[in-house]
């Protein structure tokens, strides 16, 4: 496989870079923008067919509601104990 990096003719700081396919349509994407884009192993990507050429995204889902809210609300009252036993609440 042969890659090559080269900067954008619009002098940003992105890169470019070519790979080939494999066989199994497998695409190596180089370390150097791998490392700019912040991705690790076990990143999902998202493949988008945009005119003549593939646009490979990072999916980066957003955090649920309640996962995003986690800690955010203090109460006053004193946290219960983690031996805390509810059914001591129940009356007999």
């Amino acid at each position: 496989m042969t890659v090559e990096l080269a900067p954008q003719a619009d002098a940003t700081s992105e890169s470019e870079a070519t790979s080939s396919v494999t066989s199994k349509g497998q695409v190596t994407i180089p370390k150097a923008l791998r490392q700019q884009l912040g991705l690790a192993r076990g990143t999902k990507v998202i493949f988008q067919a945009i005119g003549d050429h593939i646009e490979i995204r990072a999916h980066r889902p957003l955090a649920t509601p309640i996962a995003s809210g986690f800690g955010l609300l203090r109460s006053p009252k004193p946290p219960v104990p983690a031996d805390f036993d509810v059914a001591s609440l129940l009356k007999p």
